[in-house]
């Protein structure tokens, strides 16, 4: 491609590149991946803009930091890179024995199993062994898998320095490192882990980052573990909605919410077979609303932390297949649901942050398809997030209700998880100023 129909490909999708010049990847024929990985592509007609532009990057050998908003197809954009990568190493042999090739740390315990699904499906062709290892089960399944061998692994740090501690897993061949959903590992406190983990990894290891956002907090964590990374961004590198999904805000006394929502099933769920998410931001609260709507002839399931990861599984399995087409859940949810067909999202509460709220609502629009996200907001409860969300909704080009506006659009100074509101974003890429003395007395 020369340069003109790049600059056009690029403006049209909003896709910039730092560090580097490399054309994107159009047809998945020319990719450079064999037929064994491009047999995951086959559902679909074209990469996806994450896609066609990080392939190029990630193959050339650099480390990458990726920026783009949930249900981009990201996995596939680091996932099939990674498999080339250890079919390059394997010189025909299988790695029974030893441990991973590529590591994929993720924040929760449904992304890091959306991914490896991913994986799984991508690398069995080819002959490559994937493995999920995270917390709520028992260790002893995952630590004879490590034992056996494997060529990816995908963790949430927690169980992975669980492992490595118990010395059940050994990360010395690592070579392929991706941290994904980076700004929600910072949120949870994972950074401390992550350095654990890194620092048992090669040092010669590739490294990918991709978040959702590029504030200071995530350009400091990709110059703690990345060498002189390119960087693509997809959309706004502020916080940012998937455009595929219409947003509905509506302004409510929280205590009409409950008849509220049945109407709002009635509308967006009323042949019981589409498939449609309600967020809860509480585990009571997401268990109360799953008996509320059983009660009413609802056929819904619900996730949240209060019950066993089998019954999570299972609960999103359903979902999945479609047998039970309603699901209420907490944020557990809102990263790391990849379901292409979620046609509706509905926020029962508001979240606690608007980065978890633009997850949320990329559990529909997914995969090149269009979806609705009605949200309920409270005045009594959210008005410190009105400003936030308000630029949200703008950047989407989305109808922003006058109720909203009557909350103000002052944006809230982001809070540290260890220092609250008393702490200092710092800017580590700028140099010192050198101060000079003339004497003793100045």
């Amino acid at each position: 491609m020369i340069a003109f129909p790049v600059d056009a490909w690029r403006a049209e999708r909003a896709t910039a590149v730092e560090g580097g010049e490399w054309r994107p990847t159009l047809e998945f024929a020319h990719a450079g991946f064999s037929e064994d990985l491009l047999h995951a592509t086959r559902d679909f007609v074209r990469p996806s803009p994450i896609q066609a532009q990080c392939w190029p990057v990630v193959q050339s050998g650099r480390d990458l930091v990726g920026i783009a908003a949930t249900g981009s197809g990201k996995t596939l954009a680091f996932g099939l890179p990674a498999l080339k990568h250890i079919l390059a190493q394997r010189h025909g042999g299988p790695r029974k024995g030893k441990g991973p090739a590529a590591l994929v740390l993720a924040p929760t315990r449904e992304l890091a199993q959306q991914i490896a699904g991913v994986l799984e499906e991508a690398g069995a062709p080819a002959g490559l062994a994937t493995l999920c290892a995270y917390g709520g089960v028992p260790k002893p399944p995952q630590a004879a898998a490590l034992r056996r061998g494997l060529d990816v692994l995908v963790a949430t740090p927690g169980r992975l320095e669980d492992l490595m501690q118990d010395g059940a897993c050994r990360l010395s061949g690592v070579t392929f490192l991706v941290l994904d959903e980076a700004d929600r590992m910072l949120d949870l406190g994972f950074k401390p882990h992550i350095r654990a983990i890194s620092a048992a990894t090669r040092a010669d290891r590739q490294t990918l980052m991709f978040s959702a956002t590029w504030p200071a907090a995530i350009q400091n964590l990709a110059a703690d573990f990345l060498a002189v990374p390119a960087r693509v961004t997809i959309g706004s590198q502020d916080l940012s909605a998937s455009h595929s999904v219409t947003q509905v805000v509506e302004v409510i006394d929280p205590a009409a919410r409950d008849r509220r929502l049945e109407e709002l099933l009635r509308k967006y769920h009323g042949s019981r077979a589409n498939r449609v998410l309600v967020f809860a931001l509480y585990k009571k609260e997401a268990a109360r609303l799953e008996a509320l709507l059983q009660r009413r002839g609802w056929k819904v399931a619900g996730i949240h932390g209060d019950i066993a990861q089998g019954q999570r599984t299972r609960a999103v399995e359903g979902f999945k297949s479609g047998d039970v087409p309603l699901l209420v859940a907490t944020d557990v949810a809102a990263r790391g649901l990849d379901i292409p067909d979620v046609e509706c999202v509905i926020n029962y509460s508001f979240p606690l942050t608007t980065e978890d709220y633009v997850h949320r609502i990329g559990r529909t629009g997914r995969a090149g398809k269009t979806g609705t996200a009605h949200t309920f907001f409270s005045g009594q409860t959210d008005k410190a997030r009105a400003g936030e969300l308000i630029n949200v909704l703008k950047e989407a080009g989305q109808a922003v209700p006058p109720e909203l506006l009557a909350f103000g659009t002052t944006v809230k100074r982001k809070e540290s998880n260890l220092y609250g509101a008393h702490f200092k974003e710092v800017d580590f890429s700028q140099k010192a100023s050198k101060v000079t003395f003339d004497s003793d007395s100045d």
